[in-house]
């Protein structure tokens, strides 16, 4: 099977006293379900950083998609990202944008035509059981729903790779279980690769996954 990503001898750090993760060697096949655990500190939104390229290894090196992000250029990276597929702990949604938009923001910039577009987050708004919220903006909604945009959002561009930072980590069951549901569709039905951070792995997944934990610096696959 295909690696989407591999590691050899990698090391992160935000400054070379620091070191977060110290020389670890994984990979990860492509359209695999991945969770990662955790203390608190140990760094797994780190790690999650890394593989979209917001943090650069110290040392070794790092191939997501292909693309080496060690010495990776902001051209490459650019390429790399509208691969990518992001939720974050804090949703990062556009305040000044519409949640239609905001769901938009993939596909415009992947330059998807405006009547693909329109269908994609239509869709995307029924998954999320939000078409009735799309003309409001992320203010005007719940946590659980601004993570359920962010999820929609993450989903518009149908992305080779998702990585969730803790998606659920303060979501009523509602929203969990529609975030779940969303990750294990993609995984199974699009074959997308979902790499998810978190402190509990939930007991309801339905699809095979592989479980990484850090500790230390070190990240090793729970058996």
């Amino acid at each position: 099977m295909d690696k989407v990503i591999i590691a050899n001898n990698l090391s992160l750090a935000y400054s070379n006293d620091d070191t977060i993760i110290n020389k670890v060697n994984f990979s990860v096949d492509t359209g695999s379900f991945i969770f990662i655990t955790g203390a608190s500190g140990s760094g797994k939104s780190t790690l999650l950083k890394s593989l979209y390229g917001a943090l650069k290894p110290i040392e070794g090196s790092l191939v997501v998609g292909g693309v080496e992000l060690k010495s990776v250029s902001k051209k490459k990276l650019n390429f790399l990202r509208k691969h990518l597929g992001i939720v974050f702990q804090d949703y990062k949604l556009v305040k000044e944008w519409t949640i239609e938009k905001n769901i938009m923001l993939p596909l415009i910039i992947n330059g998807y035509e405006k009547s693909v577009t329109q269908n994609q987050v239509d869709s995307l708004l029924k998954h999320v059981r939000l078409q009735h919220q799309a003309g409001k903006y992320p203010q005007e909604l719940s946590g659980g729903e601004q993570q359920r945009v962010a999820m929609a959002r993450a989903l518009a561009h149908n992305p080779t790779v998702i990585l969730a930072d803790e998606p659920t980590g303060n979501l009523d069951d509602y929203s969990s279980q529609l975030i779940w549901n969303l990750l294990e569709g993609a995984n199974e039905q699009l074959e997308t690769t979902v790499i998810v951070v978190t402190h509990h792995i939930p007991e309801t997944m339905k699809v095979e996954y592989k479980h990484y934990h850090i500790e230390s610096g070190d990240i090793r696959e729970v058996i």
